[in-house]
Formats: structure tokens, sequence, C-alpha cells
């Protein structure tokens, strides 16, 4: 019983905690631990976006640039992994992903987007495109 007063968190101003107990923290914590951590640099000529993905396999990551925005979509699927038939499996914590992020990066000169994943880490850059300022259009009022 010392123990556990011990080593709890004690924190009177988290309604997490008085509401859910551990459960709430455990919970939301592994929802947020879910998603792919990703720096999104913007430069003078260029974004530059660097996530995490490890275990993925390059053909298991999915692009796309559409509407001014960057997705990032990642599955593995570890239900097609061959397994030992013989062995007895005493605990499996691996389970399938399916994570996806978006990313609103407006013009982009998206005939010149470079992606690179090595060791875990999807970085891509992608140049900015000039944008010519239109004229104003004077409207007449009658």
């Amino acid at each position: 019983m010392a123990n556990e007063l011990r080593n709890r968190d004690f924190n009177v101003f988290d309604p997490m905690n008085d509401f859910f107990g551990d459960f709430g923290k455990n919970f939301f914590n592994s929802v947020a631990g879910n998603q792919m951590k990703t720096d999104v640099i913007e430069n003078e000529d260029n974004y530059v976006v660097s996530s995490e993905l490890p275990g993925f396999k390059k053909d298991e990551i999915h692009l796309d640039y559409n509407n001014d925005t960057l997705s990032i979509h990642a599955t593995h699927d570890l239900s097609k992994e061959n397994t030992n038939k013989e062995g007895k499996v005493l605990r499996k914590e691996r389970t399938s992903s399916n994570i996806a992020r978006a990313f609103y990066l407006p013009d982009i000169d998206i005939d010149n987007v470079a992606a690179d994943y090595d060791g875990g880490i999807l970085k891509i850059t992608l140049p900015k495109q000039e944008v010519k300022d239109e004229e104003a259009h004077k409207i007449s009022i009658n």
C-alpha cells in the first residue's frame, strides 16, 4: 500500500485523474501515441515534412497532394506475416497499423516534390511555386 502511494502521480488539478482514474490517462496516451510524429518546416523556397514511420516498408506508405493538402497514409498488416505454426504465442503486442496525417501546404510545385524514406523516417521536400499576384478586379457600383 505504501509503495502504491509513493509511485502514484497525484495531481489534484487533473480532471482526467478524478473522472477516469488511470484508465483515462492510459487510453488517451495510447491514442495520441498511435499518431505519426511529424515535423513541418517552412523555408523561404520550400516545405520540409519529416515523419516517423518505424516498422513500415516503403511500399506500405502512400503520399498524395490534392487541394493544397499533403496526405500521408501508412498501412502495416501483421496478419500477412508468416508465423511459426509449431510455436505457441505467449504474448502479442504488435498489431496491424493504419495511420494517416494531412497537412495544408499551399502553392506547391508538384512536379518537383521529392520524398526519401530511410531508417523509419520519411522526409518530403515540397518546393514552393511562385504565386503571381492577380490584378484586383474593380467592381463598379450602379
